[in-house]
């Protein structure tokens, strides 16, 4: 059996390419879009992809399974358990193998047969692999985000993402009745989930990319509560809000991505008409880390760093529908295929055209001015808060654990939403955890209008480790820095 394992950063999720030497055959479970590098390594190894899978309807990216099965002929082989609601919209497409309990699918001499899991998703499957030619029992299972290293799937995705009013908790049950079929398999089965940590899938992944149900069974939190109800609410506690852009990628998963074909590939745009999008209101988006973009940029720019939470805030506040600009710190076409990569994954495909940072440059040179996003420390705030709305960008359960006396509560995605929440004529000081969210968060209300716009640095972590009094609801726990 020849097993390759491969791994996003962005979104923290893993892929597996699963083929038989002997036959020459190969299955990839959960691709995403980018599916080169699926068709590089079965090339590579001697393979021909002949099936193409995927464990549930993904919420955090646009999946690959017909973009894969498009490019290299692979029957897809979908789910078809759970509810009628959440079943593939494109399963009458000849090319659908649709699976049940206990399915198989045969890759020469490998087996994978499908188990439902359902909690994370009405549909879920976990894939049991056998390796026929030297056994009879399964080796491993690729889990999907049903058993993930030190953590399990969330069961509220429908609920909090989809807007399935009450799903939750039946959900969370389900999960409980899943985990219970474990039982029956042995410690040294190996576990090959689909997440690792920083995924929104879950709420305590850890890093490390694989485990035994032996090893989860002893140190697995989930596998401690003692009943069906001690589970529910445990697994539900503390759930971080999803990124926005899940509904999206839920909707588009089940109906069916659009094929991508090649990488969208946008030109550069001369300086000279940077100007005229600005005015126009188009949606320019500044790459470039916040410590630059705070000391100079464009009026009406948004900053987005391209670091690892790119594809999460660009997911969060970009728009779908509109044409998209990018300026770059390294105008490369390496660094430009690379921001463009993180937004297809997530289905943001209409990447126009892009910009060198020359352009600040020139802008000065016309005679117009940049702007900048002051940086407030927090012995600042701490001694004149007179005149200052502070808005805290965290998430509900980084602000239920503690925060600043007096602060707004708008967390970033919702941010766009609530502007009118937030008191003309008075300096705005935007906050979150360490000060990258806020960063983003003042540079959108910039780009709205807003002109006393300034960042706490430091965030939270730097007012509590400064000794600074903070707000924390009874019976909550202090928040961790």
């Amino acid at each position: 059996m020849i097993f390759k394992r491969f791994y996003d950063d962005t979104l923290a999720q893993a892929s597996y390419l699963i083929g038989c030497a002997a036959t020459g055959e190969a299955i990839v479970v959960d691709p995403n879009r980018l599916v080169d590098q699926y068709l590089a390594a079965a090339e590579f190894e001697g393979l021909r992809i002949t099936g193409v899978t995927e464990t549930h309807i993904h919420a955090d990216y646009l999946s690959g399974t017909r973009e894969l099965s498009a490019r290299s002929g692979a029957r897809m082989y979908l789910s078809a358990c759970g509810t009628p609601d959440w079943q593939y919209a494109f399963a009458a497409d000849p090319s659908v193998t649709l699976l049940h309990d206990g399915d198989e699918i045969r890759v020469g001499n490998i087996v994978l047969r499908a188990v439902h899991t359902p909690g994370h998703t009405p549909e879920h499957l976990m894939f049991l692999v056998t390796d026929g030619a030297v056994a009879s029992e399964p080796m491993g299972a690729c889990t999907g985000d049903f058993l993930f290293v030190g953590d399990v799937g969330r069961p509220d995705l429908l609920e909090k993402a989809a807007r399935v009013e009450g799903a939750s908790d039946g959900a969370a049950r389900e999960l409980w009745r899943s985990l219970q079929l474990l039982a029956e398999y042995p410690d040294h089965l190996q576990v090959w989930p689909g997440h690792g940590a920083g995924s929104a899938c879950g709420k305590g992944l850890s890093a490390v990319p694989q485990s035994t149900l032996g090893y989860e069974r002893r140190y697995n939190w989930a596998f401690e509560p003692a009943s069906e109800d001690a589970f529910v609410t445990m697994v539900l506690a503390g759930q971080p809000e999803p990124p926005r852009y899940f509904g999206v990628m839920k909707r588009l998963n089940r109906e069916g991505p659009a094929l991508l074909g090649t990488l969208p590939s946008p030109e550069r745009i001369g300086e000279g008409r940077l100007a005229g999008l600005l005015e126009r209101g188009e949606v320019v988006v500044d790459t470039r880390t916040a410590a630059e973009f705070a000391a100079g940029h464009l009026p009406g720019t948004l900053s987005l760093p391209l670091n690892k939470s790119f594809a999460n805030w660009a997911g969060s506040l970009l728009p779908y529908d509109q044409d998209l600009y990018l300026l770059m710190a390294d105008a490369s076409r390496m660094s430009v295929d690379a921001a463009v990569r993180n937004l297809v994954l997530i289905g943001l495909d209409r990447v126009t055209g892009y910009f060198g940072a020359e352009a600040l440059g020139i802008w000065v040179a016309e005679g117009r001015a940049l702007l900048q996003v002051p940086q407030v420390s927090v012995s600042e705030l701490a001694a004149e808060r007179e005149g200052k709305v502070v808005v805290d960008v965290r998430a509900r359960s980084e602000w239920d654990a503690g925060h600043l006396p007096g602060a707004i509560h708008i967390p970033l995605p919702d941010l766009e939403a609530r502007l009118e929440e937030i008191p003309e004529g008075s300096e705005v000081v935007m906050q979150c955890q360490g000060g990258g969210r806020s960063a983003i968060a003042a540079s959108l209300l910039q780009a709205r209008g807003r002109g006393a716009v300034a960042n706490l640095a430091g965030g939270y972590g730097a007012w509590v480790g400064a000794g600074l009094p903070v707000d924390i609801p009874p019976g909550a726990r202090r928040g961790a820095l």
